[in-house]
């Protein structure tokens, strides 16, 4: 199973995430439910890297299925949003696949 936990702000904001683990929807190299999560993961990550200036550290472990993107200093608006559309297509993939994704939202 995947866990995916979406950190905020006391604004409400989306400030980091975390995602452990693997789908286990079906053998390796062809589990869709991973690899849908890894894309929206990656391109999240890539583009915050691309397209903003904000500095954040991005810890990951491949033979665990972990990642995860914390700030180093407060995020710009533009990450936020970035932020906001992986956790949108994240609870896309999760609605369709309840049993091999869990989604949670924590305040820190």
């Amino acid at each position: 199973m995947i866990n995916v936990t979406f950190f905020k702000d006391s604004s409400d904001q989306f400030i980091g995430f975390e995602s452990v683990g693997h789908a286990g929807y079906d053998e390796y190299g062809k589990d869709i439910v991973c690899a849908s999560v890894s894309v929206l993961v990656i391109n999240a990550i890539n583009s915050i890297e691309e397209l903003t200036d904000d500095d954040y550290v991005c810890d990951v472990d491949e033979k665990s299925g972990s990642i995860k993107l914390h700030p180093n200093t407060e995020l710009s608006k533009e990450s936020k949003l970035l932020l906001k559309s992986l956790y949108l297509g994240i609870l896309g993939v999760s609605e369709e696949n309840k049993k091999y994704i869990t989604l949670k939202v924590k305040e820190v």
